[in-house]
């Protein structure tokens, strides 16, 4: 097994060494190698380096460090505008104004985003991804000017590390792995897979800041509470609906 893989980090600190534009294009060039549905490529990737605009995009991500820092902000959305158009200039009647359409060209995006940061990182950039692009994504289209049929699913902070990046903690493989079936879990295979993760210092440090008793409950009652999981649900299904997926 590589040791890339077991070893890689999210870097959130970046220095000020700019992202050569050449170097940039080629990565997404060689990412778009990375498996698609039926071959559509159902995606597009906005590259957003000027620090006007990245001053706009910022505060829909929060003002997160890893955002303001970043050389680029690489926006990678779902795209079905490109596909449709030119299904219609090909005599052909298009019917992707759907729930399944959009979620593959989801899966388009998303796949599209990883082998993009797997190939970043082995170029010696840092990579953090915002999830906060799925937060505010009517904010993110109009500032990146996204037409009909394009929803922002995500973004990935792109710069040369600052510093080191301490290493994510992650459950054990046991924890997420099922042989043939799924094999659902005791009171007591949750408490071993989760041992780990709550034994950290930081994890007892979160517990203590946000006055809990569990890091469960930080999830749960701070970082990402069920009133504030409904309102971007809200924002975002009615986003897509608006870009033309007939999700009901």
């Amino acid at each position: 097994m590589d040791k890339y893989f077991m070893d890689r980090v999210t870097v959130r600190n970046f220095s000020d060494r700019e992202v050569d534009a050449q170097l940039l294009r080629d990565m997404l060039e060689a990412a778009a190698h990375a498996p698609t549905n039926g071959n559509m490529q159902l995606y597009s990737v906005v590259i957003t380096r000027d620090p006007m605009r990245k001053s706009k995009l910022t505060p829909t991500h929060f003002n997160q460090p890893a955002a303001v820092g970043a050389n680029v902000l690489v926006t990678f959305c779902a795209d079905f505008n490109r596909f449709v158009k030119w299904c219609e200039v090909s005599d052909a009647k298009p019917g992707y104004d759907n729930f399944q359409s959009f979620m593959s060209a989801v899966f388009d995006t998303v796949i599209l985003a990883q082998q993009f940061c797997t190939i970043a990182e082995l170029q010696g950039l840092g990579t953090c991804y915002l999830g906060t692009t799925a937060y505010n994504a009517p904010q993110i289209a109009e500032i990146l000017e996204l037409p009909s049929r394009v929803v922002p699913v995500i973004t990935v902070a792109l710069g040369y590390p600052g510093g080191e990046s301490p290493k994510s903690d992650r459950i054990p493989a046991a924890g997420f792995i099922h042989e043939e079936v799924y094999k659902d879990y005791s009171d007591e295979d949750i408490k071993m897979i989760y041992a780990g993760k709550e034994a950290r210092e930081d994890s007892r440090r979160f517990i203590e800041e946000n006055g809990k008793q569990t890091l469960a409950q930080v999830f749960t009652d701070v970082r990402y509470p069920k009133e504030t999981n409904e309102v971007f649900s809200k924002v975002y299904l009615d986003f897509i609906r608006k870009q033309g997926f007939g999700i009901s």
